[in-house]
């Protein structure tokens, strides 16, 4: 072989050599902007890993991967939604009265201290909140509670709209055509005047 076809070789290796070199930057540039911009929403941070890996090639690829965040950004929304998540739960979880431990919502009583939490509605059976004289499953008042103590609006509405047609009382046929209302505390006042 003469030196000419070598030269030439070596010309077409140092070619080849440069092209590589060439595609390589470019690529790990591409690479370092779409990994960076998984990673943060700053764009002067954006333009400094891309001039570290532009201007230091290969060097600046193993400094960016040093200093570069280590979540992403999907990571980090995942992240703050699970320690929310954690955070509302501890918030929902009631906790005993007595002796501030944490209880069930159909507990009856604390195990650990035996207060009362809740009672239960003697005609329907389910758990009311202490504090409740009314239960709002049945509409049965609380034991201990008088009955004159509910109103009519009161228990009307806990009854469905077929019981309280059917215990209605028979009006006689008004002149207009009103229907019949059931009295109210002014009607009360109203015969207590007559009276």
């Amino acid at each position: 072989m003469d030196t000419a076809t070598l030269g030439n070789l070596a010309l077409v290796a140092a070619a080849f050599a440069a092209a590589f070199l060439a595609a390589l930057w470019l690529s790990l540039i591409l690479w370092t902007y779409r990994d960076i911009r998984s990673r943060s929403r700053d764009p002067l941070i954006r333009i400094l890993a891309l001039l570290v890996v532009g201007v230091l090639f290969l060097p600046g690829v193993l400094i960016y991967l040093i200093l570069r965040p280590s979540r992403t950004l999907e990571e980090e929304y995942q992240r703050t939604l699970e320690e929310e998540a954690l955070l509302q739960n501890i918030e929902d979880t009631p906790v005993c009265p007595g002796c501030t431990r944490r209880i069930q919502p159909d507990w009856q009583i604390c195990p650990n201290c035996h207060t009362r939490l809740k009672k239960i509605c003697h005609h329907c059976g389910k758990l009311m909140e202490l504090s409740w004289n009314l239960c709002p499953y049945c509409g049965t008042p609380a034991p201990g509670m008088r009955r004159e103590a509910v109103s009519i609006e009161d228990a009307l509405q806990h009854l469905p709209l077929e019981e309280i047609e059917e215990n209605r009382p028979a009006s006689p046929s008004l002149s207009g055509g009103m229907p019949f209302s059931a009295p109210n505390a002014e009607d009360a006042e109203f015969r207590k005047d007559k009276e």
